[in-house]
């Protein structure tokens, strides 16, 4: 078992700081919740040899990261369902296994991704319209934001513009002000890019 599936399987959350290609630091939290993405009653773990029971396969919230999880004996959860992962006070969850290569969840899971990764990003709408507000250049010709689908130059100058005026504060706002059509969905689809390993580089997910 790695020490990354150790860390969570003791009960234990890892805790990791890093800056991420936008130029932003992340805080130091453990990973809290996750949403399900596919599930089986009676199976027998990837992650961990001898591990047996109700096997999850889910998307961590914070970091983005697919995971492992061992439910709890006689309780139910449901596709799309927001768990809870940490330290204390499990109730659906008994540990996490470890973290999950997207080609080795089920075709149900990688089906769902799509969508429950939007779900994820309009949950925690702030955390991605604060990424709108501060990206930053990465090269000195390609900006962050131009790594986003759908955000071509003309869209990244306006969005600029517009965030020195005054800060978006919900992506209805940045869609009124911009001209930009549901932003929610193209970061999921940024997301989803990188989960799948399709994009070059990571702007949300952390390995």
């Amino acid at each position: 078992m790695s020490a990354w599936a150790r860390g969570y399987s003791s009960g234990n959350s890892r805790v990791v700081g890093e800056q991420n290609s936008g130029g932003q630091l992340g805080q130091r939290r453990y990973e809290e919740y996750a949403y399900v993405l596919d599930f089986t009653q009676r199976a027998k773990s990837s992650t961990v040899r001898g591990k047996e029971g109700m096997i999850i396969q889910a998307v961590g919230e914070e970091r983005l990261t697919l995971l492992e999880l061992l439910g709890a004996q006689n309780l139910s959860v449901e596709i799309g369902e927001r768990v809870y992962i940490g330290r204390e006070g499990r109730d659906k969850v008994m540990s996490v296994l470890g973290r999950l290569e997207y080609e080795y969840i089920s075709q149900s899971a990688k089906n769902e991704l799509p969508s429950v990764i939007e779900k994820i990003v309009i949950t925690n709408q702030k955390r991605f319209i604060d990424y709108i507000n501060m990206a930053q250049p990465m090269t000195p010709r390609i900006h962050a934001l131009e790594l986003i689908p759908g955000i071509g130059k003309t869209y990244m100058m306006t969005i600029i513009k517009e965030r020195e005026k005054k800060k978006f504060e919900s992506f209805s706002e940045i869609q009124q002000r911009v001209g930009l059509r549901e932003p929610a969905k193209l970061l999921a689809k940024r997301i989803v890019d990188e989960i799948t390993g399709e994009a070059r580089m990571n702007l949300f997910v952390r390995k």
